[in-house]
């Protein structure tokens, strides 16, 4: 099959879909399809290094904002004809208005991945915005979502909540397996990586956070829930706060809120990690984090499961059911009071009962989020699209 995704920015620091777009056409490509990659980036954004094939259409550096690019069109027609099928990824930017006024009128068909942007929690979190996105889903999402030949959620979770964000709402549901790739480093290559990136969470346990530095995540709640336990027990893990983000307003305040609740030396800030050293991070940890407001999937989350890690999440991430069943990990609510009480349930948890909880993330990775069963489901749900 010969594929085509079209995103707004590769760069790493951006979140979830870019990441998604690498690891799945990695896999798509070592599957024998044909795949190639469409951005907003301008060229100077792509590394000379890059190994996938990526065709960048923006008119500045990078991919910031809406996205508007005069190539993006001209570019699908001329080139469509070597592509079966369409993968739009993202929703209130060019790269999907862009893709829908291109293909409307031909016969290659084109699906949108939402990854989430459909959650009511934006909704209530950001009043203003969610008005401002409401006109532009009248003038335009709601065009390419409802042209689209499949509107793809990686889990029933994902799809029940985006049905109560915007009016009118027509468009083809499906669900789409979501996962990633395992490591491809040597484990014993990955920790000392991570040794040499942040010595001083070597000397004692410690819990990781790994994402962007953002609102959604709930980051301040957990440090003061970790503020807590370390106050009140030495032998409480240390918190590895690990993601860009760090130099902007929201990352300064995080860090003077941590300087004023949590005992010196028991939070590690490491800014963005990747490769080895992010994967030296999940194998090292005692357990995984995420207390966020809204996740649509939490690509870290997988990620920590085929390490063996068992994940300390809020009932906002979406797959939260699918860890609860699996016995993988911890949930609660995303409220300070919840928060505290899920690092609570972690420190009473005895070291068997961990061990059973480790063997359970493995399986749990295998079972539902290996990019393989991923890649699968996508294709096939591509083929019921042509």
């Amino acid at each position: 099959m010969r594929l085509l995704h079209v995103v707004h920015t590769l760069r790493g620091s951006s979140g979830g879909p870019a990441e998604v777009v690498r690891r799945s056409t990695e896999a798509l490509l070592a599957q024998g399809h044909q795949v190639e990659i469409a951005t907003l980036d301008g060229r100077s954004c792509i590394a000379a290094d890059e190994t996938l094939a990526v065709h960048p259409l923006g008119s500045a550096a990078e991919a910031t904002g809406y996205g508007s690019t005069p190539h993006l069109v001209p570019w699908l027609k001329s080139e469509i004809r070597r592509f079966d099928a369409v993968l739009v990824h993202g929703l209130w930017q060019y790269q999907g208005w862009g893709t829908h006024t291109a293909l409307k009128d031909g016969v290659t068909p084109y699906l949108v991945f939402p990854h989430g942007m459909l959650d009511p929690w934006f909704r209530r979190s950001y009043p203003l915005k969610h008005l401002k996105k409401q006109i532009y889903w009248k003038l335009r999402e709601s065009r390419v979502l409802g042209g689209a030949a499949a509107v793809c959620f990686t889990c029933d979770e994902e799809r029940r909540l985006a049905r109560d964000s915007f009016r009118p709402y027509q468009v083809k549901e499906r669900v789409v397996a979501f996962g990633t790739a395992d490591s491809i480093y040597d484990p014993a290559r990955q920790s000392a990586a991570w040794a040499r990136c942040c010595p001083a969470a070597q000397m004692r346990p410690y819990l990781l956070f790994l994402g962007r530095l953002h609102p959604k995540k709930n980051i301040e709640a957990l440090l003061r829930a970790h503020g807590q336990r370390a106050a009140r027990n030495p032998f409480a893990p240390d918190l590895v706060i690990a993601g860009p983000g760090l130099e902007t307003s929201y990352g300064q305040s995080l860090l003077r809120l941590a300087n004023n609740v949590c005992r010196q030396g028991t939070v590690h800030w490491t800014g963005m990690i990747e490769n080895a050293v992010k994967w030296g991070a999940l194998r090292g940890c005692e357990a995984f984090v995420l207390a966020s407001h809204q996740e649509n999937f939490g690509i870290a989350v997988a990620e920590a499961l085929a390490c063996s890690r068992p994940v300390l999440i809020s009932n906002k991430v979406n797959i939260w059911r699918e860890i609860e069943i699996d016995g993988a990990g911890l949930v609660r609510g995303d409220s300070p009071g919840e928060v505290a009480g899920l690092l609570d349930d972690w420190m009473a948890v005895r070291p068997a009962k961990r061990d059973e909880m480790k063997r359970a993330a493995r399986r749990c990775f295998d079972s539902r989020f290996h990019i393989k069963k991923a890649t699968e489901s996508l294709v096939a749900v591509v083929r019921e699209a042509l």
